[in-house]
């Protein structure tokens, strides 16, 4: 029987080198190209290395050489033949689809509306005919896709959603096997929160901080957590449910069973009640055009929001010392009269120097948790395997 290579040597160490730079042309936001020379320069290994290895994958169909001025001059990215992978976001009341390449970026993508009390069979069912479609737009079929990424706005632990009330269809059911199962392709799971924050990290206005926040505000509340340029996730899965943050134990019983919890105050729900006697028609995105035209009572809701969003961020800022904070979802789409009363009420709760931390709307919108979806399949294909 043929003996692995032993540790340290030139066969063991040749993989070791291609992963090397399969990472960095993978994982790049600064573009999806680069030269020998800039290859060299980022992995740290000899230039004579990274040819030899950029020729090793280029037969392997895992990397293109494109011309340039020169020998020298050409560049190596991803190969577009290599395959692709596809995200997929749940939210409360939607479902979206995108396909990526393996560098994670987005090609492609659908969203459309969901009943938020919908079993999980028909939330998969919207989702494998979207990216049904998707393929066909992009000329591909299901056998192109390497992985698939997908956020839920719920707890996990061990890829089971846990609570009841959060997202009831999918409820005690281990989320990874039936996507799996159901779409027929190898199916990773995350907290939508999460993957908004892996997004922000990568590719949106975070980018560049080993420490950040991104704090999700739509029908529900969730933060992700990137530490030291990782997803922190906790010890059982669970951190950043920043929304069931009690702010006040007599407040109003929140759908988690507990009383005055940040989500009671800040999220579409709260500022729909707020503004009912005064909008009583209005849907969300007439209350953000209402306050935007100067409607008193919708700005007055979203800087209430703004302020009790930013005293419970005060916590989170004093604990964990982020470089910035970045806000999404679709509460976000109030802008500044959202976000100063956000800073106004991080400077009101956190220490001096935590309450000058930068809080900035996403760059990316509502698609950031998809964005993060299709970057955490990227990241989760093996390269090395496909060869």
């Amino acid at each position: 029987m043929a003996q692995p290579p032993a540790p340290g040597s030139t066969a063991a160490l040749r993989p070791a080198n291609q992963q090397r730079v399969l990472d960095v042309l993978r994982a790049t936001s600064a573009g999806p190209e680069f030269t020998q020379a800039e290859l060299a320069r980022t992995t740290g290994l000899a230039p004579a290395t990274v040819s030899n290895i950029v020729r090793e994958l280029g037969a392997a169909g895992l990397v293109d050489t494109v011309p340039g001025s020169g020998r020298r001059g050409s560049r190596v990215r991803l190969a577009l033949s290599a395959g692709l992978v596809a995200g997929i976001d749940f939210g409360h009341s939607h479902v979206a689809v995108a396909l990526g390449d393996l560098t994670g970026t987005t090609l492609c993508q659908a969203r459309e509306p969901i009943d938020a009390q919908a079993n999980h069979k028909t939330g998969l069912e919207a989702a494998a005919r979207m990216l049904g479609l998707l393929l066909g737009e992009q000329g591909a079929t299901a056998a192109d896709v390497h992985r698939v990424g997908m956020g839920l706005p719920a707890p996990l632990k061990d890829h089971v959603v846990r609570s009841t009330s959060i997202l009831p269809g999918w409820v005690g059911l281990t989320a990874r096997t039936v996507a799996s199962d159901h779409l027929g392709l190898p199916v990773d799971v995350d907290n939508d929160a999460n993957l908004g924050a892996l997004a922000e990290h990568r590719r949106g206005i975070a980018r560049g901080c080993r420490n950040s926040v991104f704090v999700k505000v739509a029908s529900g509340v969730g933060a992700g957590l990137v530490l030291e340029d990782e997803l922190y996730r906790g010890s059982d899965g669970t951190a950043g449910e920043l929304g069931h943050l009690t702010v006040d134990d007599n407040g109003p019983v929140c759908r988690c069973g507990s009383r005055g919890c940040l989500e009671a105050y800040v999220s579409i729900g709260a500022i729909r009640g707020m503004t009912a006697a005064q909008l009583p028609e209005a849907d969300f995105s007439a209350i953000v055009a209402a306050a935007a035209d100067g409607n008193v009572s919708a700005i007055r809701a979203f800087e209430d929001v703004g302020l009790h969003l930013g005293w419970a961020l005060a916590t989170v800022v004093n604990v964990l010392n982020p470089e910035m904070v970045t806000i999404g979802g679709d509460v976000a789409r109030a802008g500044d009269i959202l976000l100063d009363s956000v800073r106004v009420g991080l400077r009101r709760h956190a220490l001096d120097s935590a309450g000058r931390t930068p809080v900035a709307a996403s760059t990316l919108g509502e698609g950031g948790p998809l964005t993060g979806a299709v970057l955490f399949a990227a990241q989760n294909v093996r390269l090395l395997d496909l060869a």
